[in-house]
């Protein structure tokens, strides 16, 4: 590994240590609470363990699930005190999101032989996902990759015109029929489009009204089927962009979007604005749906490939028991 690999993988490092110091300090502090004066694991323990996984948001199907692992591990290997447990605690946390997420990708390359990559975002207003589209198609041109958008959302105010800004600042092509047109027209001429003008990146852009309204996620499927028609397989990665603040919403919004459409991966949002970034835990899990990308920041290049064991060293934060 050359000096720039090595200086650019530290200042990724950084910047997902600094992206999740709100929750890192709200987890560490309530897990340094719960053992207090604790000189083994026992029920009481364990009882504030699961109280600070549950108001991290991890949710309570998951925090049972992780709960479980550890006293069967305590009941194996009989560790006492408040450093095994922290341990302990990482190592299930590691497993348990390895589960459902196996992405190796450290790069921002399309699966080989795959051309052009389709990808379908969805999710509603004010999550970040005009943003994400962005920050994606801009790792994907530093990449040496060609990638247009197609602006799919035809119904926001100004939708159209925020893309377009954000595909000349990153440099990439950019497909529009404008305003108030048909979203799976669009998405069907943005694929064609890709192919026709030997694009190795499709991102189709959608509306993000409520979730809760039938008529968008009828639309979802809809586009997808008119992607479908123009490239067999396409599109390869329905991604749902969630807002990490909002918690156990973007839960119910995952479960929605589920619904609608098939869901392939996670993007997860401003991860650097709340103290609750255990919603990342939960949400895979509980979907078995894996992250693909966190924003951790609003720089253009704050959007990361997820990894589940530099998400969970950055959530403990201990350099000397980094995970291997």
């Amino acid at each position: 590994m050359g000096f720039f690999d090595k200086f650019f993988k530290k200042e990724k490092k950084e910047d997902l240590d600094k992206g999740l110091e709100k929750t890192n300090t709200n987890f560490l502090s309530k897990i340094s609470k719960a053992v207090a004066g604790k000189s083994t694991v026992d029920e009481e323990v364990l009882d504030e363990l699961e109280q600070v996984l549950i108001s991290s948001d991890v949710g309570l199907d998951t925090t049972i699930k992780i709960i479980e692992r550890i006293e069967a591990r305590v009941s194996k290997d009989k560790y006492v005190g408040a450093s095994e447990l922290h341990g302990i605690l990482r190592e299930e946390i590691v497993k348990l999101l390895a589960e459902t997420n196996e992405n190796d990708m450290e790069e921002y390359a399309p699966p080989t032989g795959v051309k052009p990559y389709t990808i379908l975002v969805v999710g509603v207003n004010g999550v970040g996902k005009t943003t994400t589209i962005g920050k994606l198609a801009y790792q994907y041109r530093m990449a040496g990759h060609k990638v247009v958008i197609g602006a799919g959302d035809t119904f926001r105010a100004a939708a159209v015109d925020q893309l377009k800004i954000w595909a000349d600042r990153v440099g990439c092509d950019f497909y529009s029929k404008g305003m108030h047109t048909d979203p799976a027209a669009v998405a069907y001429e943005t694929v064609n489009y890709a192919m026709e003008n030997d694009c190795d990146i499709c991102i189709v852009d959608t509306a993000g009204r409520l979730h809760n309204k039938k008529g968008l996620m009828e639309e979802l499927s809809k586009i997808k089927r008119s992607m479908g028609k123009k490239l067999e397989g396409a599109p390869h990665d329905v991604m749902l962009v969630l807002d990490a603040t909002t918690g156990q919403n973007a839960i119910e919004q995952c479960r929605q979007f589920s619904e609608a459409t098939e869901v392939k991966s996670l993007a997860l949002t401003k991860l650097d604005g709340t103290a609750k970034g255990g919603v990342a835990i939960g949400i895979t899990d509980q979907f078995q749906i894996p992250i693909k990308y966190i924003g951790i920041g609003e720089g253009i290049h704050q959007l990361q490939i997820f990894n589940e064991k530099a998400f969970v060293d950055s959530l403990f934060n201990k350099s000397d028991t980094t995970l291997k």
